[in-house]
This record gives structure tokens, sequence and C-alpha cells, in this order.
């Protein structure tokens, strides 16, 4: 089999290298995208990880290709129609950071709640706590937007705290309610009572701009936002006035729309760069957190990428296809 690596590091190669002693494999260390594609025109299979935008156009460079593996568990990155409609399979690795990417909303919850990062600043010049009050999350409402892998380890990790927990979830796992106590409410009471909203879904288009300016208004003042899952969930336009005003009394953001075109020195539209200019703001801002989509960024959760990437691979040579993902069908 033909297989073309994409985005991948030296340690990632070498592994890659000893798992399929047999086929014949292509390695980038950049990104596949229209500009490079004809270059692996030829493979049957490529593994990519979310940087990598697997357009129609793409895909209908790769005449050969009968797999796609990512390197992640969102695959918004993927034409899933196109690649469905050359009847190409699709794999994700769907459970290697579930407690990985909830630890890291956490870390942010914390350091919001604490003033971590203005209490570090403060220290390089005085030592002195004024100024700097934060708030327990003993006792404060944890509402969870997305009950999947992700979502039932911050559920968890809440209940750790001592914080009562509301959840939203088109599919509701009760047994698991009940297990870890909390309660499934509808989105808009969620929204109201909620002191910290922290968002575990997929993007599509029934979650693009999830959060926008009419469901912040249904917020709390000064509730605490956190987005550890894909950036264009949350309306960046929505969320700086409100930041602003104290509507929102902070943000913890690993993922920003736009965030690919980030600091690059090339023209957009009028509506990228709005969005833009928004992120760059909201980086400077003392109540929002921003880290570079590295939530899933651990020695423990890339291992258990490459592991099941492998599966995925050796699954589809032998027939036995595993953790297929399909275009979303709304039921």
């Amino acid at each position: 089999m033909k297989i073309g690596f994409f985005g991948v590091e030296e340690q990632q190669k070498e592994y890659f290298k000893i798992a399929f002693p047999k086929d014949k494999l292509y390695f980038c260390s950049d990104k596949l995208c229209i500009k490079n594609v004809t270059k692996f025109k030829n493979v049957d299979s490529i593994s990519i990880f979310i940087n990598s935008p697997v357009t129609e156009s793409v895909i209908n460079k790769l005449q050969n290709l009968k797999l796609i593996t990512t390197r992640s568990t969102g695959f918004d990155h993927i034409d899933l129609n196109a690649a469905e409609k050359r009847k190409i399979t699709v794999c994700n690795v769907p459970v290697y950071g579930e407690n990985t990417v909830a630890e890291h909303a956490f870390a942010l919850i914390s350091c919001l709640s604490r003033r971590i990062p203005e209490a570090l600043e403060r220290t390089k010049k005085s030592f002195s706590p004024d100024g700097l009050r934060g708030f327990d999350l003993k006792d404060k409402t944890l509402g969870v937007i997305g009950t999947g892998n992700i979502g039932k380890n911050a559920i968890q990790i809440g209940k750790g705290f001592n914080m009562k927990v509301l959840a939203f979830d088109i599919y509701k796992d009760q047994k698991f309610a009940k297990q870890a106590n909390f309660k499934y409410v509808t989105l808009e009471e969620l929204l109201k009572k909620s002191d910290i909203i922290t968002l575990h879904i997929p993007l599509n288009k029934h979650t693009f701009h999830l959060i926008d300016k009419k469901k912040i208004s249904l917020m709390k003042r000064g509730t605490v936002l956190i987005n550890t899952s894909r950036g264009p969930v949350i309306d960046t336009l929505a969320i700086l006035p409100a930041l602003k005003s104290g509507k929102l009394g902070g943000a913890g953001l690993d993922v920003l729309e736009e965030e690919a075109k980030l600091f690059r020195k090339v023209k957009f539209d009028q509506k990228t760069n709005k969005i833009l200019k928004a992120n760059l703001e909201l980086i400077k801002m003392s109540n929002v957190l921003v880290t570079p989509h590295n939530a899933f960024n651990t020695k423990e959760a890339v291992r258990r990428i490459m592991e099941t990437t492998v599966k995925n691979i050796n699954g589809f040579k032998k027939g036995r296809k595993i953790n297929v993902v399909k275009p979303f069908k709304k039921k």
C-alpha cells in the first residue's frame, strides 16, 4: 500500500516506518494542500492532521485514494461528502484525548478562576496580591455542552472540584448521568444557569456559531466560557464585546475562528479580517486565555494517536474498517 503521511514529526516518522515495513511510505512535514497534492497523486491512503484541508479539489487530485485517516478526533477539515461520493473510507481517532483535552479545559478554568497569568506577571514586578482576587470552583455550576468522551471526562473533573453540573447533548447518556450525578437540561436552561460553560462538540453546519449574540444574552453576567473544541463553534465578533462589557467574565480558548490565518501576512476578505482583528484583541485581554490549539498535545495522547492510526490503516488493509466517520445527517 502507498501511504502518505502529512504534518509528521521525526519521531512519528520513525514510528510509522516500524509499523509499516512492507508498505511504500511518503512523508511530508508540511500539511497536505492543493499546492503539493500532485506530488503524492499515486497514494492509496493519506494520514493527515487538522491543518490539512482535504477538500473536494484535493480528493479529485488523488485518483487512487481509498482511505483517509485523520490523526484527530475532529474531522471538519475533511469533505466527507466528496469522500463518500468517491467511496473513500474516512477514519478518525475518537478516544485518544478524552482525558487530555478535558484536563486542558480545566487548566484554563483554574487559571481564570485564580487569575494565574496576571499573578505571574505581577510577581515579576512586586510581591502583592492586591487586585488579584479570584473565585472558588466549589459549588459553582458547570455547564457542559457535548457529553461525548471528552465531555464526560470534563464532568468527572468538575465533580472532583465539587461543582454542580448541567449538561446538554442531542444524544443523552442517562446511565452515565445517574452514575456521575449530573442532570441533562435544555441548552437554554444550561446557558441561563451555568457559571462556567465548556464546549466539547464537533464542528458541523448545526454547531457553527452555536454560541452567538443571542445565546450570550441568555447567560448570567460574568459567565466564563471555555472552548477546546473548534473555533467556529463560537461567533468571535459576538464574544469580543461581551468580554469587554463584562457580560462574559472571562474566556479560555484553545481554538479560534480562522486560527490558521492568524499572523499570516496575506490579504483576506473583509469578514475574515474582522475576525482576525478580533482574535488579536482577545489574545491581549487580561480576562482571556488563548492557547494555540494545544489541548491534545501530551506525550501520552500523541502516542495513542499513532497507535490508533496504525490500527485504522491495518484494519482497512484486512477488510475490517474501524473508527469510520461519515457525513452528519440530522435525524
